[in-house]
């Protein structure tokens, strides 16, 4: 990969777990495509081929591009400017006090201000709040004079792809493209043309809208499995139990299994609405539940073991979703802190992370609890009960609320589940 740069095709900013696969898989269809990010680390990882996140597929794509020689790296977002088509896939949080954290997005349109020319195209790809599109559409017209949707062109594409499922969602998944002015959205979707999903044409804010709202839905489905947990617990119910009641025959059912719901996306998205929200407080209620979730077992298991302080305590899982590296808003992390709090001795185990973690074997061995914090697959295999049950101390109180072995209990004895024959799903 050359660092010199030339015209070309498209150009990525921002090479995270939404920007990279993007560039690369652009590339790999043909484009020349300019990658720009400040984290030199992250470049310098990809310039020599290596990932620095997994994503299913993405490093066999990494080495076959890289040896085409059609993508090149920049640390200067001004030298998107080289290329047509400019993606910006920008960090786009919520501050606490229910604000949109706009600075990513600002501070790349100052860098981008002085070299955009008439015929550029400009898409945010990241979920933004309503009004970002037009807002950044507003940006250029004020400082530069644009017109936009005539001369130069604003469009929000947002990203609906699941972690992990990357290079097939990308061809499948419908392509929503919301353009500003007249010519936006076609002139926007000729790059995303190259990609086999069908496109969809609306306006910015119904683009931005339907990303929010997607990952709202998640969110919201996902928390009442998890209250519907905590009433049980509440009323002496086993929670699987009442779910299979729900769900067993019933045309109406379809309630999903409890879990630690968090990421990036889930955890924050909610605010994006909220901020400006007509009914204040409904979405937080919906965190309020998500986010109790740590406590709820901490606290399920205090109660069965008379306290965790000098206990030692075992948490497997740090990424928020099975079988992925990523640990970005994981509530795993929640947990350990709630449980060190209570002066436990935790030790931890997840093969998937970076952050470095303690063997399953040396996590296991002599714990008087048990949490899994995420059902990554090789954690639901019966071997793991199986080392659990002769590693472990003995007594030990495992915290199951994914139903991992099919034992249908959040809170049981090793020795229990053994006997219930629990097995992977």
């Amino acid at each position: 990969m050359e660092n010199t740069i030339e015209a070309a095709d498209a150009a990525v900013v921002g090479l995270g777990r939404i920007g990279l696969p993007l560039a690369l898989s652009l590339a790999d269809r043909g484009l020349r495509v300019i990658g720009v990010d400040r984290d030199r680390a992250r470049l310098d990882a990809i310039a020599q081929r290596r990932m620095p996140f997994c994503e299913p597929g993405a490093q066999e794509l990494l080495e076959r591009v890289g040896a085409a020689g059609r993508i090149t790296l920049s640390d200067r977002v001004a030298d998107a400017a080289a290329a047509p088509q400019i993606v910006l896939t920008l960090g786009t949080p919520s501050l606490s006090h229910i604000e949109i954290d706009m600075r990513e997005i600002r501070s790349a349109l100052d860098d981008l201000l002085g070299v955009l020319a008439p015929g550029h195209a400009l898409t945010l790809r990241s979920t933004v709040a309503p009004g970002t599109t037009e807002f950044v559409a507003g940006y250029l017209a004020k400082h530069r004079g644009f017109a936009v949707g005539e001369e130069v062109f604003v469009a929000h594409v947002p990203e609906r792809i699941a972690a992990g499922r990357f290079l097939a969602e990308i061809d499948t998944l419908p392509c929503i493209v919301g353009g500003v002015g007249a010519r936006s959205g076609e002139v926007v979707a000729e790059l995303f043309e190259a990609f086999r999903a069908p496109i969809v044409q609306t306006t910015p804010v119904q683009a931005e809208l339907a990303k929010i709202w997607t990952n709202i839905l998640r969110y919201t489905n996902f928390a009442l499995p998890n209250l519907l947990m905590m009433d049980c617990e509440q009323h002496g119910a086993n929670v699987f139990e009442v779910i299979d009641l729900i769900n067993r025959d019933y045309p109406r059912g379809g309630i999903a299994k409890p879990g630690l719901t968090a990421g990036t996306c889930l955890r924050k998205d909610f605010a994006f609405s909220e901020e400006r929200s007509v009914a204040p407080g409904m979405l937080l209620a919906v965190s309020r539940v998500n986010e109790s979730v740590p406590l709820f077992l901490a606290e399920g298991a205090k109660r069965r073991l008379g306290g965790l302080a000098g206990r030692r305590v075992a948490v497997l899982g740090l990424a928020f979703k099975a079988d992925t590296d990523d640990e970005r808003d994981s509530l795993a992390h929640k947990l350990i802190r709630l449980l060190e709090r209570e002066l436990a001795d935790v030790a931890v185990h997840d093969s998937h992370v970076a952050t470095p973690t303690l063997s399953l074997t040396d996590a296991l061995r002599e714990a008087e609890a048990v949490f899994v914090a995420t059902n990554h697959s090789e954690l639901c295999e019966p071997a793991v009960l199986a080392a659990i049950s002769e590693l472990a101390a003995d007594g030990c109180l495992v915290i199951d609320p994914w139903d991992c072995w099919g034992a249908g209990q959040v809170f049981a004895y090793a020795s229990e589940l053994a006997a219930l024959g629990g097995s992977s799903r």
